[in-house]
């Protein structure tokens, strides 16, 4: 690792941690009366592209495999997923979500969506700008994380 940044890298990159960090918390308290945690929203917004593997849900919500299993079996429980050998490896088992669970996803999506419009319209023209132009550049930085 590189240890010789520019000063003000590192400083942005702590203010910028920060600010994700507030904003992960506050997205959490988002929609307190919905059926789904936030936890179990990010579950099945990770598994409504496709079936994934539940070491990779454990990696992407940075917990244990057996913690993202008993989160897994809930919503297997509701019907808002269903677990199924991976093509690839038998071994290996996918998650895959239902169409009840995308309904609820897209439900849970639309009030979420309402809630934080609410907040933007509390921001100036020029800050909802800054932000729309932030959206790229945020989306780089995710894409280069992943890659």
């Amino acid at each position: 690792m590189n240890d010789t940044f520019d000063p003000r890298l590192t400083g942005l990159a702590q203010e910028f941690r920060e600010a994700l960090r507030l904003g992960v918390y506050m997205f959490r308290r988002l929609d307190p009366e919905g059926d789904l945690t936030a936890a179990q929203l990010s579950l099945l917004s990770m598994v409504s592209g496709g079936g994934l593997r539940v070491g990779d849900i454990a990696k992407n919500l940075g917990i244990k495999v057996p913690s993202a299993t008993e989160q897994i079996i809930k919503l297997e429980r509701a019907g808002l997923v269903t677990r199924q050998a991976d093509p690839d490896d038998s071994r290996a088992v996918q998650v895959a979500i239902t169409q009840v669970g995308a309904g609820a996803v897209e439900s849970a999506n639309q009030r979420r969506n309402a809630m934080v419009a609410e907040l933007l319209q509390g921001l100036s023209k020029q800050e909802i700008e800054h932000l729309a132009a932030a959206l790229p550049v945020i989306a780089k930085l995710n894409n280069s994380f992943q890659n």
